[in-house]
């Protein structure tokens, strides 16, 4: 018997209608300035919101080798491991990806190659927090599926200087430009092009409501990864659970705004008890306590059931960005786990672990649309295209089933090329 002993709040997780529909209305027009009037319009919104003070908006060489010259060299070798274990993944995962051909049947040869996207757009935010490890995630990631030009956007700090630390990144993850925009302004001038930046075939990176409803109304011009909403956490823990170990981490999600869910589902009274005590202890210490509390008062949901097969039922309909599994046999969870993000298991590693160095990728589904996609990839980067090619025996067997079936129906112009080389095989 399924009990909650928390529930989140009755709102909407990410706007209210109101609130939508001047998103939407307000994308709209940006997009459609960008569209018309180009840097012009680029300049002035970057002014609007970023109080950009500048004329343009890339960053030269120059520019760049002093942002990381800022940097500590600790801080640096930090941005580099963690970029190694990104793109040492992304390499195992690419390697999965392989090129295929086969006859299928006597004389017909059919195939696939996997084709990079030529050129790449990756949105580094830069509102609450500096999203460094953003730019690892996205630029390496394209990198390694072979994308012939990256290039990145972030706004800038107090109207014109870059974050060093996301610029370093950048840098390093073999970015070919860096732009200073932020917002839909960004989105919109690396998907439509403008004299100065020239567009892109895709578009990937997190982002604000307004960041992802620009993504959502220039897809068809542009490719996109995904339409992410606030971050998510789910947590599945049962009677050998931690409390202070699952109150940590579900505040740690929470802390990344005020609309974010964190929900634990478990088995246990004893922890659900501590956690509860441990979240309240941590509120009072925490130094992002007033968002991550905000989150916790209106979107976090503690939930008991009776044994594994409720957890797990609950887990797979709520379909969260990130699950972490506190329980004993890990194997049988990841087993039997279908609808996730990214699933860490076993208290020996968290959220924050895939969000910044270990090497999965943290772009990833939100508002259960893990049950249809998962996360950024390597594989999201690349076009799997089919080819055919036949001999003329061949050809006139398919085409004699296909001109038949051309005929059901009715495309006559379909018909007609099947008969065209039925005939015109027979006869040699």
């Amino acid at each position: 018997m399924v009990e909650y002993i928390k529930r989140a709040n009755d709102i909407n997780n990410s706007t209210s209608s109101n609130n939508l529909v001047d998103v939407i209305q307000t994308v709209a027009g940006i997009i459609d300035d960008i569209s018309n009037n180009g840097d012009h319009a680029l300049i002035k919104y970057a002014k609007k919101f970023d109080n950009f003070t500048g004329t343009s908006f890339r960053m030269s060489d120059s520019d760049i080798a002093k942002c990381v010259d800022s940097l500590q060299e600790q801080t640096l070798k930090d941005i580099k491991f963690a970029q190694d274990q990104i793109r040492n993944f992304a390499e195992i995962q690419m390697k999965s990806i392989s090129d295929t051909e086969v006859e299928t049947f006597p004389g017909v040869v059919l195939g696939h190659k996997n084709i990079p996207i030529d050129s790449v757009g990756c949105y580094v935010p830069g509102g609450r927090y500096p999203m460094v490890a953003s730019a690892h995630m996205s630029i390496i990631t394209a990198r390694v599926a072979g994308c012939r030009r990256v290039i990145a956007s972030t706004p800038p700090q107090d109207g014109l200087d870059p974050h060093p630390a996301t610029i370093a990144a950048m840098h390093f993850a073999g970015v070919d430009e860096i732009y200073l925009i932020g917002g839909v302004q960004a989105i919109a001038g690396m998907a439509l092009g403008t004299k100065e930046i020239q567009k892109v075939d895709m578009i990937v990176g997190p982002g604000n409501a307004y960041v992802a409803e620009a993504k959502r109304q220039l897809y068809g011009r542009v490719g996109i990864d995904l339409l992410a909403g606030p971050t998510e956490v789910l947590i599945i823990a049962d009677d050998t659970a931690d409390g202070e170990m699952v109150a940590t981490d579900l505040l740690g999600q929470a802390e990344h705004g005020p609309t974010s869910p964190a929900i634990l589902i478990t088995t246990s009274q004893r922890v659900i008890s501590e956690t509860v005590l441990e979240i309240e202890k941590q509120l009072k210490i925490l130094e992002t306590a007033e968002i991550a509390g905000e989150a916790w008062s209106k979107y976090g949901e503690i939930i008991l059931c009776s044994d594994n097969d409720e957890m797990l039922s609950h887990a797979n309909g709520i379909a969260s960005e990130h699950v972490q599994v506190f329980a004993d046999d890990l194997d049988w969870w990841l087993e039997n786990l279908r609808n996730y993000g990214a699933l860490f298991l076993g208290k020996e590693t968290n959220v924050a672990y895939g969000d910044k160095v270990i090497g999965t990728n943290h772009t990833l589904p939100t508002n259960k649309s893990a049950r249809f996609t998962g996360g950024l990839w390597v594989g999201k980067f690349i076009k799997t295209c089919t080819y055919q090619r036949c001999t003329e025996e061949a050809s006139k067997i398919i085409g004699s089933y296909g001109s038949r079936l051309c005929e059901i129906e009715k495309f006559f112009g379909h018909k007609k090329q099947c008969d065209l080389r039925v005939k015109r095989y027979s006869n040699r």
